[in-house]
């Protein structure tokens, strides 16, 4: 969703779809089983078991699962193409009325297979469409947007606030990135008595839509202004969220302080500095999921273990096969999305340079059609020493890790990023940019390399560095030992948001004890 984005109201036209059935209405669960155990909704745009674009489907299939032992988690994600067809029932247990431009809805339950609740919100109109969930098959962002993601905004307020008609209430609701961001605003609107937490997975994609959209969108006149959602002439749904929400947090300790200057705020510095003050801003790691287990995984050619390479070895020749690279020399990997962001041009534009030294390089990915046409140049021009895959495949990019020696990533800026730990954990070095997450969790020479400024300059050194290690053993195996013990999994890292749930619902229950 960007600046041009046009105002016309999605349909409301609900079609009846054969994986749909009425729900059984059981008693309105108000109060949890276990006293501790506290009713969350997580609000997300993507989920990696049904549709996925990046690490937030990632952490939204991975963080909800490993809070469920301490805490009633259930989902909320649009009813896209692909999750409506996913084969896997959904029963109606909700209806959603429209609210000005903001189309009727209906809310589906579907229980996956190890207990996990997710509900889908369900108009065809707005979501069961060709190409992702953001964008068009030729990669424009979808003109309504903002009703799109408004209208999940809002749905989950109605949960929040008991008015959605299903046999569930939340105590508290975890919104995610900008598409969720609009939560928290019209939870408070509604004067909804859940507290609302907004995690920032990446501060750069606001949510922006035109300022006359507000009447469309149900936001009062009083909310327009710079203290709330009015962000330089227009209206950021990332805004609303960290203006509204009890608590912000993003995915990473660093990128936490990074948020906060003038630098990397995205223009929110300011905003996000008064969350600091009021103590209402953390950063909180990520982690990655239990399937990331190079023993085991089986997506792999074959697995291995630390000291024991010969399961690497044969991911790696699979690599070679599939991107037709010749058999000599220190593997390369890339595995991203192919946006400015992550660094692209900088690796073009030392690429040469590797192969000149002897490398290879492993490209999977997909995104700007310029990146995209210029990666490919690249592996046209060097064939045999850079193989190339416009798109992503799960099995392939988990290969490719195993594969590699090294991980290229040169991020202008990482929240968090997850393709480092996944290198780490699969014995293939990161070289990377010292920004946010990377920062927090690459140890330079000892579970990678870091590199400081954005300039080819200092990402050749920082290869430079890494060729040398590979070419003493001893030392390469070391540092392949210690990453593969470096990343964190999620049950290891939701404790924070444990202790934050807690206190967001212990201040609650004290203000309801003073009135």
């Amino acid at each position: 969703m960007e600046k041009d984005m046009a105002s016309a109201a999605a349909s409301a036209h609900i079609p009846s779809t054969p994986t749909l059935c009425a729900a059984a209405k059981p008693p309105m669960q108000m109060h949890s089983e276990h006293p501790e155990r506290k009713r969350v909704l997580f609000v997300t745009s993507e989920f990696a078991d049904l549709i996925k674009c990046g690490g937030l489907g990632d952490v939204s299939a991975a963080l909800p699962r490993a809070l469920s032992p301490q805490h009633d988690m259930r989902l909320l994600i649009p009813g896209y193409r692909k999750v409506v067809e996913s084969g896997r029932p959904i029963r109606i247990v909700g209806q959603l009325p429209g609210v000005a431009a903001l189309p009727p809805c209906q809310i589906g339950r579907m229980d996956l297979a190890d207990g996990l609740i997710v509900y889908v919100l369900l108009n065809h109109a707005l979501y069961e469409r060709d190409g992702s969930p953001y964008v068009d098959a030729q990669g424009r962002d979808w003109a309504d947007n903002h009703i799109r993601f408004a209208r999940l905004g809002l749905a989950a307020a109605e949960i929040a606030s008991g008015d959605a008609g299903i046999q569930w209430r939340p105590e508290l609701v975890h919104a995610n990135d900008w598409p969720a961001a609009m939560a928290p605003a019209y939870m408070a609107w509604r004067q909804a008595s859940a507290p609302a937490v907004l995690t920032i997975h990446n501060l750069a994609y606001q949510g922006l839509c035109d300022m006359r959209c507000a009447s469309e969108l149900a936001i009062p006149e009083s909310a327009c202004g710079v203290d709330g959602l009015e962000f330089y002439g227009q209206l950021s749904f990332l805004k609303a969220g960290i203006a509204y929400a009890q608590h912000v947090t993003t995915v990473s300790r660093r990128y936490a302080r990074e948020i906060t200057t003038p630098e990397q705020g995205c223009g929110l510095d300011g905003l996000l500095r008064a969350k600091v003050l009021g103590n209402q801003l953390s950063g909180i790691a990520n982690g990655i999921d239990e399937s990331w287990q190079p023993e085991s995984d089986p997506h792999l050619l074959q697995g291995f273990s630390a000291g024991d390479w010969a399961g690497k070895r044969a991911n790696t020749e699979y690599v070679q096969r599939w991107l037709n690279l010749d058999a000599e020399g220190p593997l390369f990997a890339v595995v991203s999305r192919l946006v400015q962001q992550k660094g692209i041009d900088l690796t073009l534009d030392v690429a040469e340079h590797i192969v000149a030294r002897g490398g290879r390089i492993g490209v999977i990915g997909q995104g700007e059609p310029a990146l995209e046409a210029a990666m490919a140049d690249l592996g046209r021009r060097h064939p045999g020493r850079i193989g190339v895959h416009i798109g992503f495949n799960e099995s392939d990019a988990r290969r490719l890790y195993a594969g590699s020696d090294f991980l290229l990533m040169p991020s202008r800026f990482e929240p968090c990023g997850l393709s480092q730990m996944y290198a780490q954990r699969y014995a293939s070095l990161p070289i990377a940019r010292c920004t946010g997450g990377l920062a927090d969790t690459i140890e330079d020479g000892v579970s990678g390399f870091l590199f400081d400024a954005p300039h080819v300059d200092a990402y050749r050194e920082a290869i430079d560095r890494a060729l040398q290690v590979f070419e003493h053993p001893e030392l390469l195996e070391a540092m392949r030992c210690h990453a593969m013990r470096s990343p964190l999994y999620w049950r290891q890292s939701v404790q924070p948001y444990d202790r934050l749930f807690q206190r967001l619902l212990g201040q609650v229950n004290a203000r309801r004890a003073l009135r």
